[in-house]
């Protein structure tokens, strides 16, 4: 049995993919997962450990695992013999912890087969040839799946190397007077930090954030919230995606009383631009569009991909239409997949653009 099908990438998109090839039937011989870390979970676990981030922002179907149910309230619920997750969950309110959320990884990960895939290496060019694909030199793999992640921390202009200067996603402490540039779901989480550490707290942003429980409006998580977005022109669905782009996180007391109770206490303010503060830190998220992934950016440039502003075009399966056809495949998950489905770096769209890319292995005549 040999590799026909590979993943580039092995953090939570990747890991997603693989577990919804092995459910689909495919042995782990069958697959090639190239990556640095063998922990899909590192990279992950270390951002959530630097905003101290305690709760998933996602609900019980936030998992990797290839079905949906059951979900991590029913697993929750089992464990704890009591039923309240179930009933959170049924009104949308619960939210796993996050120690949860990484034991069902680690559960995952050993039952799956993941290291027996799992090849220590950095894929740094993705080339189209008679028979699927090479990466670097390897293969052809008749379907690759491309899932890089993130390509890296961002940083508001001039601020990368001021020494006071923090990214959130970075281990940091606390000063005493801290301010937080950003307004979406780190930023909140490190206005709460900072408050319980004692400090003294500056937002600083231009714009109020949306207030709601998931990263997107929770229709675009249905068939027909999607149905509507891939009916949209193109120049409708780049206006969409940008304003998605939109800082937000969920509303409730947990977040609007410690801030509230801070305000009159002289303690949190809003500002729009920063000022002599003793510490700075830049919960801005991660750099966006294909050309900040090296990979991405040749993939393109050497296929002439079509691209839209900072996303390539895919199909919506999640495939790239001109390299993919009845006998090969190469599709995209995670955020570089937002073109197909607007929250595909959520761990909803790394099991949409999973199971899309095991239907093509399975109905490809040259499996």
């Amino acid at each position: 049995m040999s590799e026909r099908c590979a993943i580039v990438g092995a953090g939570l998109a990747g890991f997603t993919a693989y577990a919804t090839l092995r459910h689909g039937g495919l042995a782990p011989a069958e697959i090639a997962v190239f990556g640095t870390d063998p922990d899909p979970a590192a990279e992950w676990r270390r951002r959530a450990a630097s905003i101290r981030q305690r709760r998933m922002r996602s609900e019980s179907d936030g998992h990797c695992a290839p079905a949906s149910f059951p979900g991590l309230a029913v697993r929750s619920a089992v464990l704890r013999r009591n039923p309240t997750p179930l009933v959170l969950s049924l009104l949308d309110r619960y939210h796993p912890t996050v120690g949860e959320f990484l034991a069902h990884v680690t559960e995952l990960r050993e039952r799956s087969g993941w290291d027996e895939s799992f090849r220590r290496r950095r894929i740094r060019s993705v080339i189209a040839v008679d028979g699927g694909f090479e990466l670097d030199g390897q293969g052809p793999f008749v379907h690759v799946l491309i899932a890089t992640g993130h390509p890296g921390l961002a940083f508001p202009d001039g601020l990368e190397r001021d020494p006071r200067v923090v990214h959130a996603y970075r281990p940091h402490a606390y000063a005493d007077e801290v301010e937080v540039v950003g307004a979406g779901m780190a930023a909140a989480t490190e206005w709460l930090n900072a408050l319980a550490a004692g400090a003294a707290v500056v937002s600083v942003r231009r714009r109020e954030p949306e207030r709601r429980p998931l990263n997107l409006p929770r229709e675009l998580f249905t068939r027909r919230g999607l149905r509507g977005f891939h009916a949209t022109s193109k120049e409708q669905r780049l206006g969409l995606l940008r304003s998605w782009s939109t800082p937000s996180y969920p509303s409730g007391r947990d977040w609007d009383e410690p801030v509230e109770r801070a305000r009159r206490e002289g303690r949190f303010r809003v500002a729009p631009e920063l000022n002599s503060g003793e510490q700075i830190i830049c919960a801005t998220g991660f750099k966006r569009g294909f050309r900040n992934d090296s990979l991405l950016a040749a993939l393109v440039d050497t296929h002439a991909l079509e691209t839209v502003d900072g996303w390539i075009a895919l199909a919506h399966d999640s495939t790239i239409p001109a390299l993919t056809d009845e006998t090969r495949t190469l599709a995209i998950a995670g955020v570089p997949g937002q073109w197909a489905f607007p929250a595909a770096d959520t761990l909803a769209g790394h099991k949409y653009a999973a199971r899309r890319f095991l239907r093509r292995i399975l109905t490809c005549r040259t499996r």
